[in-house]
């Protein structure tokens, strides 16, 4: 693996290089060392971090025994194409030892063997439905075909190369019990991921996942795995085809532009637990981002596609890091949205270290400054610092807002100019936008200054 791992890293390195230039690869080189000590020291110690913790054998035996009086079944929709015999091994196993037992797998296979039919009837389990394709119409056609013959209320999306933990299933359906018991029926649910090596063994790379975030996914398809959808709204939205590589961004995004619309954000259920394992082997994605680089083409393509569907008048652009993006509103986005009450940016930088002016609030009410003190020329975890997104509170001091609103800011600036603190003043103003319905947008590239 370390071999694997360690040429990966060299081969991003070097792309990184070329179409950055030499400093900022060199503190993106600087950054990932830094992450990558801090994650080994975090694996050498007693405490469970972010990596992966499985479930014990004790909690995966109580969840085999809850009874489901309404049980919801999940429909897995997975497009095989001449698939590695181990890794298709591998997928069948984690799915028949999920604890929740209301599941069917579709098996959309588009190969030219018998080798995908021949695994799936071995096994024997009426829950795994093969499927014979009659032509290969790629990711997009190929999954469309087993979509369309899902029989659950909900559908998720598996690569056939790709591992399900044991209990993800069993997560899924509790998230989905609370939301509607809650009075909220989920559009989408997702989960956190990692990386694992191509035997499986080692996981690595735990992607910890923001709760629903908008202008986060617009920048990022931060949601990716595992996802499960409302089966209407996958039959309904489907994959294109002039999306592939980028047809999963494409498909989530278009489901939630639902929230532009009325849908309540609580209907994008966040799972915050690692559900799924995405191998990285020689030729994943995963492990060589630029082998796809159509992919991120795409990404682009169906943000402007997004945009345009909404009404905005917007271009979008490559940022330093693959898959990673910039949507630039024409003229600018509080005139194009009316989901936004505000945009801010970050305060001046001290001593070359980032002052976000992002404030997160705990229950207790203590307030902590979210990126503070990281390195200017770092973009932080999952490169967070470096994109656009929706915070709960931002310093007003940095803030454009609505015609309607400036003269509550206005009124807040001369408290702060008054002596009152700036924090708090800035977080009460702040909460109000947020109860009259509109976003605070965050943009790590605005440098208007302060007021």
């Amino acid at each position: 693996m370390g071999h694997i791992l360690n040429l990966s890293n060299f081969t991003k390195a070097f792309r990184y290089l070329k179409k950055n230039g030499l400093g900022a690869a060199f503190s993106a080189v600087e950054e990932r060392i830094l992450q990558e000590r801090s994650q080994a020291e975090e694996a050498g110690g007693n405490g469970t971090g972010s990596r992966y913790q499985p479930p014990t054998e004790t909690e995966l035996d109580a969840q085999r025994r809850r009874s489901w009086p309404d049980p919801v079944l999940f429909s897995i929709a997975v497009p095989a194409y001449e698939t590695d015999p181990v890794y298709l091994k591998e997928l069948l196993d984690s799915l028949q030892e999920q604890t929740y037992p209301c599941w069917e797998l579709i098996l959309a296979d588009a190969g030219t063997g018998d080798s995908v039919r021949k695994a799936a009837e071995a096994r024997a389990d009426e829950r795994i439905r093969y499927i014979r394709l009659a032509s290969n119409d790629g990711i997009a056609g190929n999954t469309n075909a087993a979509i369309e013959l899902a029989q659950g209320a909900y559908i998720g999306l598996l690569d056939h190369d790709d591992i399900l933990t044991r209990d993800a299933l069993y997560e899924m359906a509790c998230a989905l019990e609370k939301q509607e018991q809650n009075g909220i029926h989920p559009v989408f649910l997702y989960s956190d991921e990692d990386k694992c090596d191509g035997e499986a063994q080692n996981t690595y790379e735990p992607h910890r996942k923001k709760d629903f975030n908008l202008d986060l996914l617009l920048s990022n398809n931060y949601i990716c795995h595992f996802l499960v959808m409302d089966a209407a709204v996958m039959k309904r939205l489907r994959l294109r085809t002039g999306f592939d590589g980028a047809q999963d961004y494409d498909l989530v995004l278009r489901a939630a532009g639902q929230v532009l619309e009325g849908t309540p954000e609580e209907a994008y259920v966040h799972i915050p637990k690692i559900l799924y394992h995405w191998r990285c082997h020689r030729n994943s994605t995963a492990s060589n981002p630029a082998s796809k680089t159509y992919a991120y083409e795409a990404g682009r393509r169906a943000l402007e596609d997004f945009g345009r569907e909404h009404g905005w008048k917007v271009q979008a652009e490559d940022t330093r890091h693959l898959g990673f993006y910039r949507l630039e509103f024409m003229p600018d986005a509080l005139s194009q949205r009316s989901d936004l009450g505000a945009v801010a940016g970050p305060l001046p930088s001290r001593n070359g270290r980032l002052v976000s002016g992002i404030y997160d609030e705990a229950p207790d009410s203590t307030v902590t400054m979210r990126y503070d003190g990281l390195k200017r020329r770092f973009s932080g975890y999952m490169h967070r610092a470096v994109l656009t997104q929706d915070v709960e509170a931002a310093d007003i001091r940095t803030m454009q807002v609505r015609p309607e609103f400036r003269k509550d800011l206005d009124l807040a600036l001369q408290e702060i100019r008054a002596g009152a603190d700036p924090v708090r003043t800035s977080i009460a103003f702040c909460l109000t936008l947020r109860k009259r319905g509109f976003r605070i947008l965050w943009d790590p590239d605005r440098k208007e200054g302060i007021h």
